[in-house]
């Protein structure tokens, strides 16, 4: 295995996306990816999508070998317990209490291997009052502020339509497991808990909403597009249909724009001639900027930005990417062979390391597809593994 992380071995005892996006950064990363799976159906992430070819599962559990074993069991559980011996990180996602409920608690594990770094996720964290309550990102994404915060001010909190709690918390705990590992191999030489919840790193990434709040109780309001900070912001549709974000945060670039839309005689009203002045009259300047917009196409709207220099994008969706020259040029998509669907397309791993690149060396397995391989390596024999999955173990 090649990678900056290659000689790792991490088990991926977790379901789903914030635990399993975690060990699939270290998969692509050349990290040695064990995904414990239970005997009856797998994670349930491969019922995601499954008319379509279990494509999330594909996506987000590629680069990793697939065994099952019911932790629920006891023979399961000794095996967890020798599987953890030769490992370096154990990434779980129960509710809190369930590894001690199995006999697999800190105690335990670390007692097996000193050195190993057990990264534990959980919606609301191991403690405090909400510990025991479901983890889905939807409730997190409703309680940390986000939902609040985001949509039009005359319509309701809006949720994010992809799993976005799931993925922050993934970012961070991937951090964080890096930053135990470095602290075990040059400081401590043991390894340590890791408690990652999908509540405090989406609070963290909303800024100092907090400090504005503890300094003159205001609540952040919502606002669609607009920006509390700069105007003009926001997206406008053009007259074929299109639309276009812009942003023109200092005086230079607004003058810039509305002199290039035909608007420069707002620049006079003292109401649009200062930034506080335009963000105080948001309203206003996206009811003068959608006129002026409107009245052009996408394609004159980005030719007059290029030609004045101005921050200006059209809105994309999956189609427009997919076509977008700078992403083929970077090979930001990537197809990934696959014995059931041929290939998967699939966002290349990222962020890029010159030296030792990542890769996907192969798109999510079928369910169990490793477990001669990983047993065998425990010393157990293909007669020895018949009866364990006779027993339900495996």
């Amino acid at each position: 295995m090649n990678g900056a992380l290659a000689g790792l071995r991490v088990i991926d005892c977790s379901r789903l996306i914030a635990g399993g996006v975690l060990a699939t950064i270290f998969a692509d990363y050349g990290a040695d990816v064990v995904k414990v799976e239970t005997p009856r159906g797998g994670d349930p992430l491969r019922t995601w999508l499954k008319e379509r070819g279990e494509l999330w599962w594909k996506v987000y559990a590629r680069g990793k070998r697939s065994i099952t074993l019911n932790l629920a069991h006891p023979r399961g559980q000794a095996l967890l317990t020798r599987l953890v011996r030769d490992a370096d990180v154990l990434i779980e996602n129960f509710v809190p209490g369930t590894l001690e409920k199995w006999g697999l608690g800190w105690d335990v594990l670390s007692a097996e291997n000193p050195r190993l770094v057990l990264a534990r996720v959980s919606g609301w964290g191991q403690d405090g009052p909400y510990r025991d309550r479901p983890g889905f990102g939807t409730m997190v994404e409703a309680m940390s502020g986000f939902a609040a915060a985001t949509g039009p001010a005359d319509g309701p909190p809006t949720l994010p339509s992809f799993p976005m709690a799931d993925m922050v918390a993934a970012l961070a705990g991937a951090a964080a497991v890096l930053a135990a590992l470095r602290h075990r191999d040059q400081i401590g030489g043991r390894g340590q808990v890791i408690d990652i919840s999908l509540y405090e790193p989406l609070l963290s990434v909303l800024g100092p909403a907090a400090a504005e709040y503890a300094l003159d109780g205001k609540i952040r309001a919502r606002h669609g597009n607009q920006s509390d900070n700069a105007s003009p912001r926001g997206t406008y549709r053009t007259r074929d249909g299109e639309w276009i974000a812009l942003s023109a945060s200092t005086p230079a670039s607004a003058r810039a724009l509305f002199d290039g839309l035909g608007l420069g005689d707002l620049m006079k009203d003292p109401r649009f001639a200062t930034n506080d002045a335009r963000v105080a009259h948001n309203d206003l300047v996206d009811a003068a900027l959608a006129r002026a917009i409107g009245a052009r196409t996408l394609d004159e709207m980005l030719h007059l930005f290029e030609t004045m220099d101005l921050t200006a994008a059209p809105v994309y969706d999956i189609a427009d990417i997919t076509e977008d020259p700078h992403v083929v040029a970077r090979g930001i998509f990537m197809d990934v062979p696959d014995p059931d669907l041929g290939t998967v397309r699939m966002t290349a791993p990222t962020p890029r390391l010159a030296d030792t690149p990542a890769s996907v060396r192969w798109a999510g397995p079928s369910l169990g597809a490793h477990n001669r391989d990983v047993y065998a390596s425990l010393g157990l024999s293909d007669a020895e593994l018949g009866e364990l999955k006779r027993a339900g173990v495996i």
